[in-house]
């Protein structure tokens, strides 16, 4: 059990149940945590993960909540310290991307996506604080984007929502700094993921130096080592996971 540097921990995943969220929840279980698994509205895929993650001799709970909902957020928060007794790590994870022209956006459209990305992080990280500043060592995770640090087409509410996740990372990093708390983003670019719909534009335009895509496993790794003992003085920061599609800080 030498690689299980995460034992006894536990980790509360946001929009875990596919892709990115779902790579990060294995991963964690695999360092040795227990895991709450999120999902919006699909207890399916949520429980499907949880499956996944006591296949291999995890610990792993489902949680159906939306983000954007404080109560919601509260009662998983709840369900999660009632279980497991604890909550060391926070992966803000839930987003909703879309492609609209800013002359067809709705404001309920601009609102629904800065209420699943900034909304959903400020409620989590709230329910979750006094469970982060009892841990000793905890950490909290933004997952953001590229589209923040290169714009994209169509995107208006989606980079505004990534982009405010980089400066609430650096605000939240200050304030939970006393609490032994560390906060970063992790910035995924051109993540090789199953997709409902049309290829994101920006994907089309930006290029990557290692000429491929990344991997979710990718990211989930980075998630996992910035929740690790090895990375405790590394707070504040976005951390660029794009095989070079952006050079920048």
């Amino acid at each position: 059990m030498a690689e299980a540097e995460l034992a006894g921990r536990v980790a509360l995943v946001t929009g875990a149940g596919r892709n990115i969220g779902r790579a990060i929840a294995l991963a964690l279980a695999e360092a040795g945590a227990a895991v709450i698994v999120n999902a919006r509205k699909n207890r399916a895929e949520a429980e499907g993960v949880v499956r996944e993650i006591e296949a291999r001799g995890a610990k792993a709970l489902a949680q159906l909540a939306d983000v954007a909902d404080a109560g919601a957020v509260e009662a998983m928060v709840a369900a999660a310290a009632a279980r497991f007794g604890r909550i060391d790590f926070l992966v803000n994870n839930a987003a909703l991307r879309r492609e609209t022209p800013l002359e067809k956006m709705a404001f309920a459209e601009w609102r629904e996506i800065l209420g699943s990305v900034l909304d959903g992080a400020f409620h989590c990280t709230k329910a979750c604080l006094p469970h982060l500043r009892k841990s000793g060592a905890g950490a909290v995770v933004n997952i953001g984007g590229l589209s923040a640090h290169t714009g994209a087409k169509h995107r208006l509410h989606v980079v505004t929502a990534k982009s405010g996740l980089v400066g609430f990372t650096r605000a939240l990093a200050k304030d939970l700094a006393g609490d032994n708390v560390t906060v970063n983003c992790v910035s995924p670019g051109l993540i090789e993921t199953p997709r409902s719909g049309a290829e994101p534009q920006h994907h089309q335009t930006n290029q990557t130096l290692s000429g491929r895509r990344g991997t979710p496993a990718e990211i989930a790794a980075t998630v996992r080592f910035l929740c690790g003992p090895a990375a405790r003085y590394i707070t504040g920061q976005t951390i660029h996971v794009n095989g070079g599609a952006f050079l920048g800080g």
